[in-house]
């Protein structure tokens, strides 16, 4: 079991476009998501919202205007499962809050984690965007992070930054904070297992359902609590 624990880096809102996202944020938070660009290699594009404490808020969506791979080859499937018809058939319903990232901070190197447990921590894939470059781990068929069957969203990627500041330290100031992160999940005993041993169990707050899994966060904002589901 690991010993440290992890911090939160980012909250996920998938959507079919970008202005629908940010459209989604704005209405629910009183603030729009701005900023943001395209990650090349996954062929997506985003928006962010700063919020407290060196957390951020990331809209992100499939880039219309991403090229295909210059020697020809099959693209990679995208992360956070936006290649999956089902995650299709979700945002036609609209945005919705789908996943969480946790950070890895130095001097724990999370190239040699993933190297130990290749079971546990899906491949470390290399991105970029604009100055900021950063390792994630994106299991190889773009699916979210799971644990003996169990996933969906609920379980955290992992991060680790290789530019000295963080994409929050360049955003607007927004007044905005995360109070609670919230999941349900049909599967608790082993998301709440992988949590543990990630040293993520302190970030959300796990409940069992006979539903579909899902994430809530609730915000502290200028104007009161406000949710994005």
């Amino acid at each position: 079991m690991t010993v440290h624990s992890l911090r939160l880096d980012h909250l996920v809102i998938s959507a079919r476009t970008l202005d629908e996202g940010a459209q989604y944020v704005a209405d629910t938070l009183g603030v729009a998501p701005a900023g943001g660009g395209a990650h090349p290699l996954m062929r997506t594009h985003n928006r962010l919202l700063n919020l407290w404490d060196g957390v951020y808020l990331e809209v992100i969506a499939i880039d219309p205007q991403a090229a295909a791979p210059a020697d020809g080859g099959t693209p990679r499937p995208r992360l956070f499962a936006l290649d999956d018809p089902a995650t299709h058939a979700r945002l036609e319903k609209g945005p919705y809050l789908s996943h969480w990232v946790a950070r890895v901070d130095r001097p724990k190197r999370l190239a040699t984690w993933q190297t130990q447990y290749p079971q546990r921590i899906a491949p470390i894939v290399p991105m970029t965007r604009g100055e900021f470059t950063w390792g994630l781990t994106v299991p190889d068929d773009g699916a979210f992070p799971a644990w003996q069957g169990a996933g969906d969203g609920v379980l955290p990627s992992l991060i680790q930054w290789d530019t000295p500041r963080h994409p929050s330290a360049v955003l607007p100031e927004t007044g905005i904070a995360l109070k609670s992160l919230t999941a349900v999940h049909p599967q608790t005993d082993a998301i709440a297992a992988q949590l543990q041993w990630l040293g993520a169990a302190h970030l959300i707050a796990l409940a069992p359902t006979e539903g579909a899994a899902a994430l809530s966060a609730e915000f502290e904002t200028p104007d009161g609590l406000r949710t994005l589901k």
